[in-house]
């Protein structure tokens, strides 16, 4: 299985981001699955454009975007995209979004393919502060997990996709006036997120040589049942046939 992880540059006169930052420190592979990682410009349009590009490339089974969300201080897994944008910081094209729709003939919003509450779960069990969030905002986070799932609703419908929020690094937090997060515990609860991802999409997914011998195994019992009461049926409609 393939997973493609993405993480935004520096934005907004940061230095670092976290995001990317985090993403370069995933291990190449997580039980076995191949771990793509890919830096995305923070510019509306743009950065949907280079996901798409390398999901056209890679061929991902899942795609898990990361964001930085300053002011936080857990990992959040984000439940909805909405089409919506808006923000008065530009991008780092140096343009502000346009406010309104991201996609004229867009849904109002998509949920998440991710099982957030068992990554939630997982990260908390390993001490790594996290809670699901009903808001990705209305900047370029949002935006691109919105725009993967309009992808994903039109041109990858098997693909999975969601979007994680992580907090500041320590570097970021204003002599700790703002929450932050050391990197090795975003790593660590990134990590264990993507384990949790992959084994829900497993078990949602079997591969197609499991439901071939699944089925032929239910036919077969099914058809064994029905000779058993198809005989049943007949012997005691006819009566004994046996000498006696």
């Amino acid at each position: 299985m393939k997973i493609l992880v993405t993480g935004f540059d520096p934005f907004g006169g940061e230095k670092i981001n976290p995001a990317i930052e985090a993403v370069k420190k995933l291990p190449d592979e997580i039980d076995g699955n191949q771990i793509i990682k890919l830096e995305v410009p923070t510019i509306f349009y743009q950065s949907a454009k280079v996901v798409k590009e390398a999901i056209t490339k890679y061929q991902p089974d899942m795609v898990i975007n990361v964001g930085q969300a300053g002011g936080r201080a857990a990992i959040t897994p984000e439940r909805i995209a909405i089409n919506f944008q808006a923000g008065s910081t530009p991008d780092n094209s140096g343009k502000g979004p346009k406010e309104g729709k991201i996609e004229a003939d867009g849904a109002d919003g998509y949920f998440t393919q991710l099982p957030i509450k068992k990554m939630v779960t997982a990260m908390r069990r390993i001490g790594i502060p996290a809670e699901v969030s009903s808001s990705a905002g209305t900047y370029v986070c949002n935006h691109l997990f919105y725009e993967v799932q309009y992808m994903r609703a039109r041109e990858f419908p098997n693909l999975k996709a969601g979007f994680i929020h992580i907090p500041f690094l320590p570097s970021q937090a204003k002599n700790g006036r703002r929450p932050s997060m050391n990197l090795s515990d975003m790593v660590e609860g990134l990590t264990a997120s993507i384990k949790v991802a992959v084994a829900g999409w497993r078990l949602t997914v079997p591969p197609s040589s499991a439901i071939f011998v699944f089925r032929i195994k239910v036919g077969r019992k099914i058809c064994k049942q029905l000779m058993i009461l198809s005989f049943k049926s007949l012997s005691m409609r006819m009566g004994p046939r046996w000498p006696t």
